[in-house]
């Protein structure tokens, strides 16, 4: 099987269900392959799933994000391409440095007791619902509004629009697929966007009134006495983005998680307690599961990586789950091992683009897994896990368990 073919293969129902095996068959065939006679339209020339090829196409900072052709004649592209995940430097370090500012050790820290008090509510709920035996969706009931209410606690967004803001955000998810951009879906995204936008001005223009200790407040206050070097539409950008990626990707870590951990009952019965051991598991479960498969990076000039040649201006389809499944930097990967040696996940990616949000998901993650196994030592998955058939950010939608209470 030659990439082209194996690449086919990901894209099918097939390979968003279980793209491992045509991870595992990439491997064999190098760390890095060029797409043999790709459409004429297309700009990825080459596919990489090497470990080392996309931890340093991802570190090299001449390496860029390509901006799509016509992107200012849309919504979601405008507002993608006014926030630092997507945009390059010189702008993204502008950006980025306002919101650096944001995730010090003083602020993660204050999170502690809200993520701990949110994860306490949501296993009583769980255990109200779960009575008797009766199924929970362990994804609508834990792993989506963890991450959902904490964020909007730390942004500043009222629980009471969570279900509201939660269809746009999948408008927008849907969007980024690789089979995301057709019509109906652009549409969806672009008034995803555009109600987001609108949305967000309103929270502006109420903490101007009334600010309070969230993170909109200080950013509008430091805009208005003219502290951040930042527009109020890059404001608002930065926001939408920003609340996506560290929530969705959360949602994943423990979804994708669960049933993972509950092939090993000796680890979750250790959990509790451990935290050593709950940092590896959360580090593993990325590794094994990663929330996000692929980016693309664009060659800064025509250059040989690892004996393949891209031209200038071509894209490379780096894939970051493959690359945490490489043989060659990690041993047995399809093993789950949370006390494993080896280099870090790339799940959060590296370089100028890693993840501001990360250290706030494996916080989530460290506190919330010791206490739900704790609380539910004899949880039970149910059903066939339901998947978001989405291959860029690849997790489950559904998964009922009983809790064994």
């Amino acid at each position: 099987m030659d990439v082209k073919e194996l690449l086919s293969g990901l894209y099918s129902d097939q390979g968003r269900q279980n793209p491992y095996p045509f991870y595992a068959a990439l491997h064999e065939l190098g760390p890095i392959r060029e797409i043999p006679n790709r459409p004429e339209h297309s700009t990825v020339s080459a596919v990489a799933g090497g470990y080392d090829v996309v931890d340093q196409v991802l570190r090299d900072p001449e390496w860029l994000k390509q901006s799509p052709p016509g992107w200012e004649q849309h919504e979601i592209l405008r507002t993608f391409e006014s926030s630092m995940m997507f945009i390059n430097p010189p702008d993204h370090t502008r950006m980025r440095a306002v919101f650096a500012k944001t995730f010090t050790p003083r602020r993660l820290g204050a999170l502690e007791p809200v993520i701990t008090r949110v994860t306490d509510t949501l296993l009583d709920r769980m255990a109200e619902a779960g009575a008797g035996g009766a199924e929970v969706d362990f994804v609508a009931d834990f792993a989506y509004p963890i991450p959902a209410l904490v964020m909007a606690e730390f942004i500043g967004l009222p629980e009471a629009d969570l279900p509201w803001y939660r269809e746009r955000v999948d408008w927008i998810d849907d969007f980024l697929d690789v089979a995301g951009a057709t019509p109906e879906r652009l549409a969806k995204a672009n008034t995803a966007a555009a109600e987001l936008r609108g949305y967000y001005r309103e929270r502006i223009a109420e903490r101007r009134r009334a600010p309070g200790e969230d993170l909109i407040s200080g950013l509008v206050e430091a805009l208005d006495a003219g502290g951040v070097d930042l527009t109020e539409d890059e404001l608002i950008s930065n926001l939408i983005v920003l609340f996506n990626a560290s929530f969705v990707t959360t949602v994943y870590m423990f979804s994708n998680g669960l049933p993972l951990l509950l092939e090993h009952p000796e680890v979750t019965a250790a959990l509790p307690g451990d935290a050593e051991l709950t940092r590896g598991c959360v580090d593993e479960v990325l590794r094994m599961q990663s929330p996000v498969h692929f980016l693309a990076r664009a060659a800064p000039r025509d250059t040989v990586l690892h004996g393949v040649k891209v031209a200038e201006g071509e894209n490379v389809m780096l894939l970051i789950a493959a690359a945490n499944r490489d043989p060659a930097r990690f041993t047995d990967p399809d093993r789950f091992d949370p006390r494993r040696a080896g280099p870090p996940s790339l799940a959060f990616g590296v370089g100028l683009h890693f993840c501001l949000g990360s250290a706030v998901s494996r916080l989530e993650g460290q506190l919330a897994l010791p206490r739900l196994f704790a609380r539910f030592p004899g949880l039970r998955i149910t059903q066939q896990p339901v998947y978001s058939g989405s291959l860029f950010l690849r997790g489950i939608d559904k998964l009922f368990v009983t809790t064994g209470e």
